[in-house]
Formats: C-alpha cells, sequence, structure tokens
C-alpha cells in the first residue's frame, strides 16, 4: 500500500487545491459558460458595477500591515539577513520577489529553524546602508519610495540594480538622480562617471569596476552628466551673457572652466567640441579650451605623463563638424646617456 496521501480527499473540509482554494471560492483565471459566451474579466464592470472601492482599501491595508508589522517590527519573521553590521528580520515569501536573494536563500544552507542569509557588500561601495534597506523595504511596500531623497538617490539605485525585481524603484531613483544634477553636486557626479568605463575603450578592464551594478542605468546617468555639462551648465551660467560687475562674485564662465577642469578627458573632449556646447563663436570656444586646459594642466591632468592641447582648425577640413579639437599625447621620457 502506498504511503503518498491520495489527492481525492479534502483538506480542513476543502478539496486539497494550491493553498486551499475550493470550488467555491474565486479565481484567478478567466472562465467561461457552458454556451461558450465571453470570460468574465474583473477589467469590466459586471452588470453595470465596478470593482468594489473596498477591495482596493482592504488591499492596502494589507500592504501597510506588511511594511510595519513584516519589515519595520519584523514580527513571525523565518528569514535573518545578515548585511554590513545590520541585522534584518525578514520573510522568505516577500525577499523571493527580489531574483538576488532569491538566489541567496536557495543556496544558503538551513541549519535550524530559522534561514540566515549573508549579503557582502564589500566590493559594491555604491551600496549604502540606507540605500539597501530602502531597497529592502520596497519589496514589502511601495511606501518606501517616499524615503528617497536627492542625497540617497544614487545609493537606492545601486541596491535595486543588485536585489532586482524592482524596476518601478530603480526608475524612481533614476530620476531623483536626474534631477539631483546641478552646479553644486557636478563634482561628485563627474568623480562617479570617472569610474565607468568609456564604451568607446576597447581595452580590458582588468577589474570589474565599481560601476557594473548599475547596470544600463550607469551609460543613462553618464550621458546625463554629459547633458549636463554640454546643454544645462551653459544656460544656467548664462555663458554667453556679459559679466558687467566683478563685485558680484565669478562670472558664469569662470565657474563653468572650474568645472571642465575636473572633467575625465574622454568627457571633456566631446563636450567642448559638440556643436550643442553653445557658449560663442569658434574663437570663444578655443579660448575656453585652452584656459580649462591651463587650469587642468594645475588639477585633473596632473601627473599623468600626458599633454593636452586645443587646435583651432579654419575651414574645418580635417576634424569633421568641430573646428575646435582637443587632443592628448604622452610626454616623452627624457633618455639618460650612461657613459661607460
Amino acid at each position: 500500500m502506498s504511503s503518498v496521501p491520495s489527492t481525492s480527499g479534502s483538506v480542513n473540509g476543502r478539496a486539497p487545491l494550491f493553498n486551499g482554494t475550493s470550488h467555491g471560492e474565486v479565481s484567478t483565471e478567466s472562465s467561461f459558460d457552458a454556451n461558450g459566451s465571453s470570460p468574465s474579466s474583473s477589467s469590466y464592470p459586471m452588470n453595470g458595477f465596478s470593482q468594489p472601492p473596498y477591495q482596493s482599501s482592504h488591499n492596502e491595508e494589507i500592504v501597510s500591515h506588511l511594511y510595519h508589522a513584516g519589515f519595520q517590527t519584523g514580527n513571525y519573521a523565518d528569514t535573518i539577513l545578515h548585511v554590513h553590521q545590520n541585522v534584518y528580520r525578514l520573510h522568505a515569501i516577500i525577499l523571493s520577489r527580489s531574483p538576488y536573494l532569491a538566489h541567496l536563500m536557495s543556496t544558503s544552507p538551513q541549519t535550524s529553524g530559522q534561514r540566515l542569509i549573508y549579503v557582502h557588500l564589500d566590493h559594491e561601495p555604491e551600496v549604502t546602508q540606507e540605500g539597501f534597506a530602502i531597497a529592502l523595504g520596497y519589496l514589502y511596500s511601495a511606501i518606501s519610495l517616499n524615503l528617497i531623497r536627492s542625497e540617497n538617490a544614487r545609493a537606492v539605485l545601486a541596491a535595486g540594480c543588485l536585489l532586482g525585481g524592482m524596476e518601478e524603484l530603480c526608475q524612481y531613483s533614476y530620476n531623483v538622480c536626474r534631477q539631483s544634477m546641478s552646479v553644486e553636486t557636478i563634482g561628485s557626479w563627474l568623480d562617479f562617471v570617472d569610474a565607468i568605463p568609456s564604451s568607446s575603450d576597447g581595452t580590458a578592464t582588468p577589474e570589474m569596476p565599481t560601476t557594473s551594478v548599475f547596470g544600463q542605468y550607469a551609460q543613462r546617468l553618464r550621458d546625463d552628466v554629459f547633458h549636463f555639462l554640454v546643454v544645462t551648465l551653459p544656460e544656467v551660467l548664462e555663458i554667453q551673457r556679459p559679466h558687467q560687475d566683478p563685485s558680484s562674485g565669478p562670472s558664469g564662465r569662470e565657474v563653468l572652466l572650474q568645472i571642465y577642469s575636473r572633467v575625465p578627458f574622454e568627457m571633456f573632449k566631446s563636450a567642448v567640441e559638440s556643436p550643442t556646447f553653445l557658449i560663442g563663436s569658434d574663437q570663444a570656444r578655443f579660448k575656453f579650451a585652452k584656459d580649462a586646459i591651463e587650469l587642468r594642466k594645475r588639477g585633473i591632468a596632473r601627473g599623468l605623463g600626458a599633454e593636452e592641447t586645443v587646435v583651432l582648425a579654419f575651414g574645418q577640413g580635417n576634424f569633421g563638424t568641430s573646428a575646435v579639437h582637443v587632443t592628448r599625447k604622452l610626454r616623452k621620457r627624457p633618455l639618460w646617456k650612461v657613459n661607460s
């Protein structure tokens, strides 16, 4: 006699369907009647009535309860998650929404009643404790979006990309990142894009860049920084407007020069040569690039063993659409003669 229980019996008085669904309960699948009429669907009003409003409020109450009692308090937790120095009491069924955490749970041995998983972020400096916590909370409820600010948006985006399965959170964080770009914050964004491998560089990278966690968003953010440098900044700083009052502080051109003195070379070259970089005539663009290179010699370009130069091509016959062309060449090392 087989020890396998029969599937024809009942469980707690109901047919043993998935999670207790019985014949008298609502199914999520569309159904047809015996005459083959059109299916009933929750997307269509039934007999002139739309979905009862209490269903929506009921769902909201459930999500709110999951977030506060489940995520914030950790009640009835079955999974302990360790990350950085923090410990979270969480729930496997919720964590399984993340492909990354689902893989960790499926590959971590379970030796006790509660599952233990460890998230190692030593090689993910862009994922901060705050960003990771917000992304974890988003698995329980979209209320976590209210915690995203310009100061933590990039860290939340990194955590969302790492955990996966939360494209809405990533898109929201990305939009906040774009909106946070300003004269005051562009310095940190330049440091960020400097860590992104150039798509035009065919050389192999020996180590994974710290920005690899962002996936497609890394290049999108790089493009946004470039657009901010080339289009937005000249407009915000009113570059083409004459600066008449020296006592009012540095001119827009001086501020732009200071910013461009910190731009990584490939982006600096592309920006100065871009036809959308509108700061006046070709001569004005050439003078700007020349002044910026002088500042760069004392800053970002110092000690690299390379020399940056700019030329103004008349007739534009050699350099495509740009009359201004920026180059960089390695300095020749001095040769020492050894007398025998």
